[in-house]
């Protein structure tokens, strides 16, 4: 069998994982983000200054937010219980040691700390959160998509054939999430999307998502790359559904008022469940319309990719509900923890949903993006980015009783009242130089970039590489040696205050 066929079979036919397993794993960047930013706060309660140095702050942030995800879906996964554990007691005996050297509130009581804390205005400038989901769902993306051709990566954890749960079919989905909490719908006054001049503009933006569709196409049939055809069909790929999707939404959102997301999202995903389940559909989806796996025609041939994109606009126009909710003036961490609590709520009652749907509908399944996939994928995305909220706020507390210690990407108390004007759900782009090189405001600056670099250097270490028999330190080090480049590049970007957009 070819070097072809034989990493084609590696990461097909797969069943994926347990929700609770999924679930477990969600908890490990927020505590890597907290631990990062724990150091910090640290690191200025001994030495009264931040850290200065651009090289200790890279290594800090390669070190900690990319090396334990890295172990952890490949030769740590067997005990990641225990390694969530383990950083969840770090961070916990961090915070009590800065609570028992604190320098401010140094006499008074827990509660009155407590107290100081809900009341304490933040910087209504952008809400951090947002912007690390974005960021470590990209970065977590980068690590799956070269470690799944590795043996030490959990096939468990890899894209299912069918029906189920992998890690990585909720990582196209939670794509989809970020990037509609903040689509422009989402940022601009209501009314000022119905205008047929700013779809024209919405249409034109996604030819960059077009080219780089067209892109890998003719690169992976040009090189006999490997590919999971029935993932999305034979020429379709993810950033053809990216753009489809962009799209669709912002007719949709002209069409319809950005307010009412909610009730499309609902509609769509309901009503192409109800063609799936009493309709042909599901069959030619599965296996064609010969029902032997035809892939003659176009629409055969990415049968897949065609259809999915109607579970994926569902998920998009939910998730610019979500924006929406998140965008609210709120100046005070304690209406924060209200957000915390209520998005945890809604994380409750979508899991029950979850629940009811795969016991008498239809399981999850990434390939026809159904139902169940668009209520899973939504639950998830709100459960991890109630936990980077729930983080972030930890790393204000933390703050709070250490003056003047600073976190890059993390919430400011306010130095002025709040304003009247919204929140931005992403920092404000412009030529001044950043306070500190901070990798997640690297890759943020540079997103698009740095998911296409992923994509190339995986691309050229499945050809150069043999992945399916290499050993697990090989691989650790091939893969570490990846994300390393992949980050070293967006942080001396952004040491340079270069952003390479070009749309």
């Amino acid at each position: 069998m070819s070097q072809k066929l034989l990493k084609e079979e590696f990461i097909s036919n797969l069943n994926g994982t347990t929700l609770l397993e999924i679930s477990i794993g969600l908890t490990l960047a927020p505590l890597c983000l907290l631990t990062r930013g724990l150091l910090l706060v640290l690191y200025f309660l001994h030495h009264g200054r931040p850290l200065s140095s651009k090289s200790a702050h890279f290594f800090l942030d390669f070190t900690v937010l990319v090396v334990p995800p890295v172990f952890c879906c490949t030769v740590l996964a067997p005990v990641l219980p225990w390694v969530i554990l383990s950083i969840t007691a770090f961070c916990a005996g961090l915070v009590y040691h800065i609570y028992r050297r604190r320098t401010t509130h140094v006499k008074g009581p827990l509660q009155q700390i407590l107290s100081d804390f809900l009341s304490a205005g933040l910087e209504p400038a952008y809400v951090p959160s947002i912007t690390v989901f974005r960021v470590y769902v990209n970065v977590l993306t980068s690590i799956s998509i070269l470690a799944v051709d590795f043996p030490q990566y959990p096939r468990r954890y890899a894209k299912t054939e069918t029906y189920g749960t992998g890690v990585m079919d909720f990582g196209v989905g939670s794509f989809v999430f970020g990037n509609a909490v903040v689509c422009p719908e989402v940022r601009m006054k209501s009314g000022a999307a119905q205008s047929k001049l700013y779809l024209a503009r919405q249409f034109f933006a996604v030819w960059p998502l077009l080219l780089l569709g067209f892109g890998r196409l003719l690169s992976v049939k040009a090189v006999e790359y490997h590919e999971h055809v029935s993932e999305y069909g034979t020429h379709w790929n993810f950033f053809f559904t990216l753009a489809i999707v962009r799209m669709a939404a912002s007719l949709l959102l002209t069409l319809f008022p950005v307010r009412k997301a909610w009730i499309v999202a609902v509609t769509l995903a309901v009503v192409y469940e109800c063609f799936l389940t009493f309709t042909p559909l599901k069959v030619f989806i599965l296996h064609g319309s010969d029902r032997r796996g035809s892939r003659a025609g176009f629409l055969n041939a990415n049968r897949e990719g065609v259809f999915s994109a109607i579970g994926y606009l569902a998920i998009y126009m939910a998730s610019v509900q979500v924006g929406l909710y998140v965008l609210k003036k709120r100046g005070c961490v304690r209406e924060w923890v209200g957000v915390v609590r209520s998005l945890l709520w809604a994380v409750l009652v979508l899991f029950l949903f979850l629940c009811a749907i795969q016991a008498y509908i239809e399981t999850v399944s990434r390939r026809m993006a159904n139902l169940s996939f668009c209520v899973w994928v939504v639950a998830h995305g709100l459960s991890l980015f109630s936990l980077f909220l729930a983080a972030d706020l930890v790393l204000v507390f933390a703050k709070l009783l250490v003056d003047g210690a600073t976190v890059p990407c993390s919430w400011d108390f306010a130095q002025l009242s709040v304003t009247n004007k919204k929140h931005d759900l992403e920092p404000r782009d412009g030529p001044v130089l950043p306070r500190s090189v901070c990798m997640v405001s690297a890759v943020n600056k540079n997103q698009l970039l740095y998911f296409l670099l992923a994509n190339l250097l995986t691309g050229l270490v499945n050809v150069m590489v043999d992945t399916i028999h290499s050993n697990a330190t090989f691989a650790m080090f091939v893969l570490h040696g990846y994300m390393l480049t992949n980050c070293l590049v967006m942080y001396i970007l952004q040491a340079k205050n270069i952003i390479l957009k070009w749309w």
